[in-house]
């Protein structure tokens, strides 16, 4: 309908929001080049170098019986002279103490930590990590689950190898194995972008989160920040509010080489994903205020890029112009994503880019929204 009162209303608004348009590419241009391209042009060393500080590897494991039995000698096989496997046994019903005894028999170096339910007392995984690591031994902490599995036996070898000078966080990558459920490839190309993100800011000397499938720290780290005290009352964020907080400029590494990813299975059902995805959106507003509001801008600048590249289209304002922008975005960040994404075992997602990339803001701006109003209140 035409605006008779107020003419040129309309051709005011659509010159606003042409305008806001380029301002979105060109904040999505700043993060390509500033931030994500880091990413791009770094290389993991080839070499295997040798490791040898002592290294205890902590799991946490809720009635997870099946997935111990089926990972957990990956873990204890790993090729390294000095290490302890420390399993905490969280309240679990199911068979989880049994396969627990059955593996130790075979590897010895395996830690056995069970903590029994309390009637008035309820644990929760960041309780169960605590535990855990006031029973290694070593100093050099290794973090995964129970449903991963390394990709390789130099694992610990090649992630213990950071450890020098002053790092004491060693972010890893942990991708998702391919399957063919239909949420699988989302999931896959979400778990990309989340590390480029986070591995290039940690290069860039900004770190603000790392992946507790994959991670390793100090126990001198730990408790000198008094552990999870600060967000103990927050069902998630044992990696990435712990990174967070406590990751500067000089003491975290990143280690992407093949051999140290460690797989496994995505989620099968939305309502699961949504379960997951749900918890760890509830601690993004925990991060320090910078990282919060970089994180934001991403997300909505990205969400608003295609929300007004498609009005542009539908109104026939300036079409030929906001194409030219949408296809000079989509093929710089093919010259980019590239290497990155060969690099995080996700290379053929390059061909689903335009479709996956939308989805993927629109995906961030919905769950960022429910994060900020929903609590979870159990981990398993």
């Amino acid at each position: 309908m035409r605006n008779y009162l107020y003419p040129g209303l309309e051709t005011y608004i659509q010159e606003a929001l042409f305008i806001l348009f380029q301002i979105c590419f060109f904040i999505q241009l700043y993060f390509l080049v500033s931030d994500q391209s880091v990413l791009a042009a770094y290389k993991p060393s080839e070499k295997l170098k040798k490791a040898s500080i002592p290294v205890s590897v902590i799991i946490s494991a809720r009635n997870e019986a099946n997935n111990l039995r089926e990972n957990l000698p990956a873990i204890l096989e790993q090729q390294y002279p000095d290490f302890e496997v420390v399993v905490v046994n969280d309240c679990s019903f199911d068979s989880s103490d049994q396969v627990l005894e059955e593996l130790k028999e075979t590897w010895p170096h395996l830690k056995i930590v069970t903590i029994t339910e309390h009637a008035r007392f309820k644990t929760g995984k960041k309780f169960a990590l605590t535990l855990g690591i006031k029973a290694a031994k070593n100093e050099h902490l290794l973090f995964t689950d129970a449903d991963c599995k390394p990709s390789s036996p130099n694992w610990i070898t090649r992630m213990a190898a950071n450890f020098k000078g002053k790092v004491q966080i060693v972010l890893g990558y942990s991708p998702y194995t391919r399957t063919a459920n239909f949420l699988n490839p989302f999931i896959r190309f979400e778990t990309i972008k989340t590390a480029v993100n986070y591995l290039s800011a940690t290069l860039n000397g900004d770190a603000y989160m790392g992946i507790g499938r994959n991670l390793a720290y100090t126990k001198t780290l730990f408790f000198g920040a008094k552990g999870f005290a600060a967000h103990m009352h927050v069902l998630s964020g044992d990696d990435d509010l712990f990174v967070n907080q406590n990751a500067t400029p000089g003491n975290t590494a990143i280690e992407i080489h093949p051999d140290t990813f460690v797989y496994t299975e995505a989620k099968k059902t939305l309502m699961d994903w949504y379960r997951q995805k749900r918890r760890h959106f509830g601690v993004g507003k925990l991060y320090k205020s910078r990282h919060r509001k970089m994180l934001s801008l991403d997300a909505l600048s990205g969400f608003l890029f295609y929300v007004l590249f498609i009005l542009c289209l539908v109104f026939n304002f300036e079409p030929l112009l906001a194409l030219g922008i949408f296809i000079f975005r989509i093929i710089f960040q093919v010259i980019i994503y590239r290497k990155t994404f060969s690099k995080l075992d996700g290379k053929q997602f390059i061909w689903y880019l335009p479709l996956f990339d939308m989805v993927y803001y629109i995906y961030l701006n919905i769950f960022g929204l429910i994060g900020s109003f929903i609590k979870t209140t159990q981990w398993r």
